[in-house]
């Protein structure tokens, strides 16, 4: 014991010095100290064990001296050391009390006169348990009643269904807004969804009308309807032209004017008016380029037939 006792007060020492210590240049890593000090603890547990028992024991053996000093005989000694368990009770007793069952040697006076077949019952009661759980089923199935469907305080399935579909409808909306404004000129997509080219109708109307004319036929501008572009016809260069414009012609930077969103919907609005052929338009400026996608001209069309 005496040797236990030093060691854990060594480990002590050795863990509660870098605590006190001036400077934090220690070699042991705080995760090191918090093992040691888990251990320290765990052996101080194990050590106040280990003197409780060794003080029960002092105490048996000093009780034992006590009682034969006085006279008391080996077997009156064992018998105060040790005393007589309580008889448990039986488990069958408990199970019976809990059910409101009679015990089987009693069967004989539950016993009911008729018989059917030979077929006798015993007149055992329903067990009180069982009736208080019927009266609160009828408790709860009233209570429920006048809730659900005659104060309607609370709302139905279907309607819980119906405002959970509302709900999700909105957090969709949120969703599909944030992940609108998230595109950019490497993730814009082309579409023909008629509201997104209604949106991008409505931006063109009141930003890009100066320039570009009303029907996008060109003004200080280009004309947007006709097959020559100055930086690419692709959804992605009209994307990118809008978002950081092209100070050296005269385009702005919409960057900060105008959302991710509502770019992507001016820029696909422009796609689809190529060819609308506006009166009064301006002169091609740029390269000609045409789409990738969509049927081939008429004319290779029949030069693919003929070969």
């Amino acid at each position: 014991m005496r040797y236990l006792s030093t060691t854990l007060f060594i480990l002590l020492a050795f863990m509660v010095k870098p605590v006190f210590a001036e400077d934090d240049h220690s070699l042991i890593t705080p995760q090191v100290q918090n093992y040691i000090g888990y251990g320290a603890i765990i052996l101080a547990m194990l050590l106040f064990i280990g003197v409780m028992l060794v003080l029960l024991k002092t105490f048996k053996v000093l009780t034992r001296i006590i009682l034969k000093s006085e006279g008391y005989t080996e077997e009156q000694i064992t018998a105060e050391l040790q005393p007589a368990k309580k008889e448990k009770k039986q488990k069958a007793e408990v199970w019976q009390k809990l059910l409101s069952l009679r015990p089987l040697a009693e069967e004989k006076e539950l016993l009911i006169a008729h018989d059917y077949d030979g077929i006798q019952e015993l007149d055992n009661p329903i067990p009180a348990w069982f009736m208080y759980l019927f009266y609160a089923t009828i408790i709860f199935a009233a209570g429920y009643l006048l809730t659900y469907h005659v104060f309607k305080v609370a709302p139905l399935q279907y309607d819980e269904y119906k405002t959970e579909m509302a709900q999700a409808d909105i957090a969709n909306k949120i969703y599909l807004s944030k992940a609108a404004n998230r595109v950019d000129e490497n993730t814009v997509k082309l579409t023909k969804d008629p509201t997104v080219l209604a949106a991008g109708q409505v931006v063109f109307k009141t930003t890009c009308v100066a320039c570009h004319g009303e029907h996008a036929q060109g003004n200080v501008g280009p004309n947007l309807t006709d097959d020559y572009w100055l930086h690419g016809n692709k959804i992605n260069d009209l994307f990118k032209t809008i978002k950081y414009g092209v100070l050296s012609k005269g385009m702005p930077t919409w960057e900060k004017q105008l959302s991710p969103k509502q770019i992507s919907d001016v820029a696909n609005y422009v796609k689809s008016i190529k060819g609308t052929n506006p009166s009064n338009p301006k002169e091609p400026q740029g390269t000609k380029e045409t789409d990738d996608a969509g049927p081939a001209p008429k004319k290779q069309l029949v030069s693919v037939l003929v070969k």
